[in-house]
């Protein structure tokens, strides 16, 4: 559930829930105040509504007195009636004032001592139609009933409601119900404010932990999303950062490693060749080269560690380029059939002087078109048949290329009958300066840079390479290459 959903249902339930609560609040107030009530009116309670009983009541009496108006008015002069009539009222909590022209001949106890004396506070003569109401203090007139007495003076019966427990229970009840309804309103807002609060304060509690511990370099403290809404999102895409981040860290620490192992490797692979130089120069320099022959040895041999230094560096530069993606790549489409054909034919010769038996054994019979860089792809074959070459026996060298479609991929295969590689140095042997030889002796091997060269070029043109070996039975190098949407649509 999204935070805008919530917030909006809370925001709803916040309106709601107090207002049905209340309801159900006042209900059970009033019927605590109705009860209250019951003491007030002598009326039977224990069937119907009591509030229709008081009415009725009430208009029975007021039925009562006026047709004693209109038969017996002079009734209203007499004690025993009034007092009868007083009774009748008295059980609903209503009270009753005579007046005769303008004095008053009786008042109910209700009211205090010379409160209805002053006649001028009474609704006059013929004002009212019998529903007329006036407040009075804690008074209500409820009815007037005008009428004439024997002797034609002017008589008026008040009917009056004493408001004085009314007031009380109706202060009662609103108090009740204004506290209440406070109660509930905080209550409610403060319990819902709670849960709403807790599930957005909470993960965002876990994310300010998350970014203390990255602060202080522990990228190890996993942010897990306690729900699916944003706050749930933005923890999802704080953990993916956090992965990253790690990620980026451990790849800088490993290129960190990799630059102090190749400041390693090539301060030991130019070292080598240039102690030779020196040594050999400084025999030249002392005259231990006494004859032509010996000096022409110690030259070549300059020449040759000189060599060596000097393809060392270009191919650590042509590595340095590739890693840095500064190689510029003429990609153009190739028939790999044709090429590897071609490629075999120009190698024949070199390799046969060599005393190496170079044989293309297999061919599609339809064209494989890649997408590839000529120049490139002729510097991965030379390095992988190099290496092949140096890495079996003199004499006794035998490699196989063969080219074939597998799964969409055109698959050069090259495989020798050299001395094979064991099973913990093969998943290494496309880094960069690695060797099998732990004596990193130049002699059998290069620099240690023309397979990394070769994965790194694979790489450009979107395939890859592999090797398989077995010690004393060869290796297989294989390189696949994408075929072309051209070859795709052809096939």
């Amino acid at each position: 559930m999204s935070i805008r959903l919530r917030l909006v249902l809370s925001y709803i339930a916040m309106l709601l829930v107090p207002l049905v609560l209340s309801g159900l609040a006042v209900i059970l107030i009033s019927i605590a105040t109705f009860g209250n009530l019951k003491s007030v009116f002598q009326v039977d309670f224990s069937q119907g509504n009591p509030i229709k009983r008081v009415v009725d009541q009430e208009l029975e009496n007021v039925a009562y007195m006026k047709a004693k108006t209109e038969t017996e008015p002079d009734a209203f002069l007499d004690p025993v009636f009034i007092q009868d009539l007083e009774d009748r009222f008295h059980k609903i909590n209503m009270g009753i004032i005579i007046r005769k022209d303008k004095e008053i001949a009786y008042s109910s106890p209700y009211l205090k001592e010379g409160e209805a004396q002053n006649s001028s506070k009474l609704p006059a003569f013929g004002t009212s139609s019998g529903q007329f109401q006036r407040n009075q203090g804690s008074v209500w007139i409820t009815r007037q009933q005008d009428f004439l007495f024997s002797d034609n003076s002017k008589g008026s019966v008040f009917v009056f409601l004493d408001g004085g427990p009314f007031q009380k229970y109706l202060h009662q009840f609103s108090k009740s119900v204004i506290l209440t309804f406070v109660l509930i309103l905080v209550g409610t807002n403060g319990v819902l404010t709670y849960f709403v609060s807790r599930s957005i304060i909470k993960p965002l509690r876990a994310l300010k932990r998350a970014a203390e511990e990255i602060k202080e370099g522990n990228l190890d403290f996993e942010v897990v999303p306690q729900s699916d809404d944003e706050i749930g999102e933005l923890s999802r895409a704080f953990e993916e950062m956090r992965r990253k981040l790690k990620k980026s860290v451990d790849v800088q620490l490993q290129y960190e490693e990799n630059r102090k192992e190749l400041i390693s490797n090539i301060s030991h692979d130019l070292k080598t060749p240039v102690t030779a130089i020196k040594g050999y120069a400084h025999g030249i320099m002392d005259g231990v080269t006494n004859s032509p022959d010996k000096l022409d040895k110690y030259i070549r041999t300059i020449y040759t560690k000189a060599a060596d230094m000097d393809r060392l560096i270009d191919e650590l530069f042509l590595f340095s380029k590739l890693d840095l993606g500064k190689v510029p790549f003429q990609f153009e489409t190739v028939d790999l059939g044709q090429y590897v054909q071609d490629c075999t034919q120009e190698l024949q010769f070199d390799m046969e002087k060599k005393g190496v038996r170079f044989t293309l054994t297999e061919l599609p019979k339809k064209p494989l078109l890649v997408t590839a860089d000529r120049d490139k792809l002729r510097r991965v074959l030379l390095n992988i048949i190099e290496n092949a070459v140096k890495y079996s026996d003199e004499g006794n060298c035998r490699i196989i290329l063969t080219l074939r479609e597998i799964d969409g991929h055109a698959v050069i295969q090259i495989k020798d009958s050299g001395q094979g590689i064991s099973e913990e140095a093969l998943p290494h042997i496309f880094d960069r300066f690695y060797r099998a030889d732990p004596s990193r002796n130049t002699a059998t091997g290069g620099s240690g840079l023309g397979l990394a060269i070769a994965k790194q070029i694979m790489e450009e043109h979107g395939g890859r390479i592999g090797a398989t070996s077995m010690i004393g039975q060869g290796t297989t190098v294989y390189m696949a290459l994408p075929l072309s949407k051209q070859e795709e649509s052809q096939g």
